[in-house]
Formats: C-alpha cells, sequence, structure tokens
C-alpha cells in the first residue's frame, strides 16, 4: 500500500468525527500535491511534500489539550513529535519522516521560506486558510505579494481570487 494512503487514513483516523480538521488536511493535501506536481519537484521532495501536507496540523490536538489553544505556534512546538510517532509507526522512511517534522516545525513560520517543500506546504496552507478563515481582499492581496513564490501556487491564488491578478 502507499505510503501517503496511510497516512491519509491514519490521520483522518486520528482526527476522527473532526470533519473541519480533515477536511482541511484533505484540501490542503490535494492543493499541495498540485503545485508540487506543477512545479515539477523530483519524487523524494514530492513525497515529503505530500506527508507534511497530510500531517501540518497534527499538533492541534496536544495543543489544545496542554495550553487551551491551537495556535500555529503551539502547533509547531508540539506537531513534531506526534508526527514522527505515527509516521515511524507507518515504517516512513527516517529520513522523510526527518523533514516532515521539520516542515511541521515551521509551517507557521514565515520568513526564510527555503525549500520548494517549505514554500508549497505554506502556499497550500494559505490557499485552505483564505477561504475556511473568510480572509478580507486586502489580506489575501497582502499574503498574495509577501508569501507566494511559485508560479504554479500564484497561478491558483490568481485563479481562486482573479482579484490578486490586477496590479
Amino acid at each position: 500500500m502507499c505510503k501517503t494512503a496511510q497516512v491519509t487514513q491514519a490521520m483522518i483516523g486520528y482526527f476522527e468525527g473532526d470533519l473541519r480538521r480533515i477536511n482541511h488536511l484533505l484540501k490542503v493535501f490535494a492543493y499541495a500535491s498540485t503545485i508540487g506536481q506543477l512545479e515539477m519537484l523530483d519524487p523524494p521532495t514530492q513525497r515529503v511534500l505530500e506527508l507534511a501536507a497530510l500531517t501540518h496540523d497534527i499538533g492541534i490536538k496536544v495543543s489544545e489539550r496542554k495550553y487551551g489553544s491551537a495556535s500555529g505556534l503551539d502547533q509547531q512546538r508540539e506537531g513534531p513529535a506526534e508526527a514522527e510517532m505515527l509516521l515511524h509507526a507507518l515504517q516512513v522512511d527516517p529520513d522523510v519522516t526527518q523533514r516532515v517534522c521539520w516542515l511541521i516545525a515551521h509551517h507557521h513560520t514565515y520568513d526564510h521560506l527555503t525549500g520548494l517543500d517549505y514554500q508549497i506546504l505554506v502556499e497550500a496552507d494559505f490557499l485552505v486558510n483564505m477561504d475556511e478563515d473568510g480572509m478580507s481582499e486586502a489580506s489575501i492581496r497582502t499574503i498574495g505579494k509577501q508569501i507566494f513564490r511559485t508560479a504554479a501556487g500564484l497561478d491558483l491564488l490568481r485563479s481562486l481570487y482573479p482579484f490578486c491578478a490586477e496590479p
């Protein structure tokens, strides 16, 4: 069985009954996978990106339990250990797991977006959050200008929010 399918199934089980979070991770996965393929990532980087997209918010449950909050910083702090346990149980390669955990630990940190997998994960998460959070046109424009760098991510942003195509 494909590791991506196993991780998808495991994450749906992890968030069992929480349709909002399950749908969020599936949407981020779809955008990340699409952008990565359009940007022609090499297969190992694409695999890391897809697993990171599926697990990027895994720290939410622990954060809410420990801190009463699902803040981005708390997610970054708590997510890697949760992801490492899940990925280890599914026998994901340790090098892949290490990079996925690094991405989880940084996916709400937007200065110094290094690595195409990191850039794409952040873009995909924003594409979903813009809709789910009901962001204003001004906020979407600002994020588009400050964060989006990939041609595929920019194309999707402009297709979803045509006002971003304006100068």
